[in-house]
């Protein structure tokens, strides 16, 4: 990724768009063949760029007067009839291409290692929470499953702004043709794997650019979520699921028994700043007529640095779900901390069952689930304290009694369908 950002990439791709522009102009007879033959041979000096560019503070015609220089009389057909962002656009979305392949490719391996955890986790168990508060049962794998589901999204997404962003053009000052034909245009574009814009004026239009933009941010926020997620699960309280930690790792310059999830809190705060890029990127959809340079100053830093970006932060990520220590003994012990409060709606549907009126049956449950919740200020509560308190209760038993309760607590209640999520999902 670093090498398809570098300054020597870039100008490298301006290269190929010139000497792929006089290709086209030869094949349309503009270009005599000797003078081709030479151009073909045509290099950039990037010492004498910088020392031209101090003049003219213009890249573009830093780099073109370093190839003329070199050429002599066939240097009059380098850029003929093309403007600055042809060059400029043209080659940004063949860099723009080639990221996108390096993050396709980050982002099925995060996905294949997601699925792996998933599999492997189908059936541990773990307290499923809404608001961070304790919910009903659910399974490890599943919670993972979901993720592998959101990132085949995100693959879609990531294609579909690949697509939108690989249009190249060589159209001329405002786009009209006037001064290099539509042939031109379309062979340069062939000849780099690239779509022809259909229409353009200056530039290729900065809506493609925001999309590819918005996706990664998206992406990114969507790895903040699994990143949480897993630093949620490190916390001591909970103590369920970990980031990997190396045999002389340290944790704190000061407390030698921390281990904290520095890697997913890496990978929240980086998310944060796709997010301010992609806020740019939309900015710069709106230009002055047919062009100004208010975008370019902050693509050179969005767009390179978003890339490199999501990139490293879908290499973390896959490190982090590969080397995920999981304690499944943990999750169980976490589930029944409560004394069984997460059965409390299969209790609740089974008064319905029996004839009880809903807001009557939801009132009987919850006034025994709130004797329970009084007993957790002494920490973790042993046993099943909700059925004990549900069997003491005359209303309760007079519909269920300690048998039916204690069946209605099963946790296989809860798993019956996970294999049909996974078959779903094709896992």
């Amino acid at each position: 990724m670093a090498a398809i950002w570098s300054e020597k990439h870039k100008t490298d791709k301006w290269l190929q768009v010139e000497l792929l522009a006089c290709e086209g102009w030869a094949r349309e007879g503009t270009i005599p063949q000797d003078a081709i033959e030479k151009i073909r041979k045509a290099q950039y000096n990037a010492q004498r760029m910088h020392e031209i560019e101090e003049e003219t503070h213009h890249d573009v015609i830093s780099f073109l007067r370093s190839i003329q220089e070199q050429l002599g009389p066939e240097g009059r057909f380098i850029h003929l009839g093309l403007t600055s962002s042809d060059v400029l656009d043209t080659g940004l979305a063949a860099q723009l291409k080639e990221a996108g392949q390096i993050l396709t490719v980050g982002l099925q391996q995060l996905t294949d290692a997601v699925a792996k955890v998933a599999v492997e986790h189908k059936y541990t168990l773990i307290t499923g929470r809404s608001h961070g508060i304790h919910a009903e049962p659910m399974t490890f794998g599943l919670k993972l499953a979901l993720w592998v589901d959101e990132l085949r999204r995100h693959q879609t997404r990531l294609a579909a702004a690949i697509e939108q962003v690989a249009f190249g053009q060589i159209s001329g000052p405002v786009g009209t043709h006037a001064s290099v034909p539509p042939q031109v245009e379309e062979y340069v574009c062939e000849q780099m794997g690239l779509h022809v814009a259909p229409i353009s004026n200056q530039i290729i239009q900065r809506d493609r650019h925001a999309h590819f933009m918005t996706t990664l941010a998206l992406l990114g926020s969507s790895l903040e979520k699994m990143a949480q997620e897993i630093r949620h699960l490190q916390r001591t309280e909970l103590s369920e699921a970990f980031e990997p930690f190396g045999s002389g790792q340290q944790g704190s310059s000061s407390m030698p028994h921390k281990r904290n999830p520095e890697l997913c809190e890496r990978i929240c705060g980086l998310a944060r700043l796709l997010r301010g890029y992609a806020v740019t990127a939309m900015e710069n959809v709106a230009l002055w007529h047919e062009r100004d340079i208010s975008h370019s100053s902050t693509e050179r830093i969005i767009i390179p640095d978003a890339c490199t970006l999501l990139d490293y932060m879908l290499h973390i990520f896959t490190n982090v779900i590969s080397g995920l220590q999981v304690d499944a003994e943990r999750m169980l012990a976490n589930l029944n901390m409560t004394g069984g409060l997460v059965f409390s709606q299969r209790i609740l549907l089974a008064l319905i069952d029996k004839g009880v009126g809903r807001q009557e049956a939801y009132k009987i449950v919850q006034r025994n689930a709130k004797k329970v919740w009084a007993q957790t200020s002494q920490g973790a509560i042993k046993g099943a304290a909700l059925v004990d308190a549900l069997s003491e209760d005359a209303e309760v038993t007079g519909y269920l009694n300690r048998q039916e309760l204690e069946e209605l607590t099963s946790t296989d209640y809860y798993t019956k369908y996970v294999d049909y999520s996974f078959k779903r999902i094709g896992l």
